[in-house]
């Protein structure tokens, strides 16, 4: 069902390193109809759900997350890399490949027992994610959804997400 979504998205051979197969959305995005089916068929998933708001990771986290809670009839929430928000932050760390990032959200962003669905465009390793849920946690949120557009199973990203309820409109495995 999902292999039209799955085929408006184009693959670059060894960018941004050899070896690596680029998932790149641009031109998923600029397809009208495919943009809109992906966002539809993320809120037919989530419609029935108990979500307060909608939270968003930079920066293609954006682009589907504020799709997703406007056709919700939610707020969005960005959480952004450090040092991108104007006002009183939280943060949380995580591990890359060499080295440790950081993600930030506002302070005010998230009530305590808010009911957040995370947003964003690729699940790889999941180390992007899993900061952001314990973000949420921190901010006395609760995660009650982790959504991707792309899942890359060969990864195991979603084995670092144990514990939250994760769903992807396609994968791309191998190569």
């Amino acid at each position: 069902m999902n292999e039209d979504i799955k085929s408006k998205i184009r693959t670059i051979p060894n960018w941004p390193k050899k070896g690596v197969m680029f998932r790149d959305i641009t031109t998923l995005l600029k397809d009208e109809k495919g943009f809109r089916d992906t966002c539809q068929r993320l809120y037919e998933h989530y419609k029935d759900r108990q979500i307060d708001i909608v939270a968003g990771i930079e920066s293609r986290g954006f682009i589907f997350g504020t799709a997703l809670a406007m056709l919700l009839k939610k707020g969005f929430v960005p959480i952004r890399k450090k040092g991108k928000l104007p006002a009183e932050t939280v943060s949380q760390e995580y591990e890359l490949e060499y080295g440790i990032d950081r993600i930030e959200i506002h302070k005010d962003a998230i009530k305590q027992g808010d009911r957040v669905l995370l947003v964003d465009d690729l699940l790889a390793t999941g180390g992007t994610m899993k900061a952001a849920c314990q973000l949420i946690e921190k901010c006395g949120g609760k995660v009650v959804g982790c959504a991707f557009v792309v899942e890359l199973p060969d990864l195991h990203g979603r084995e670092k997400l144990k514990g939250y309820d994760v769903f992807n409109l396609v994968e791309f495995e191998g190569d």
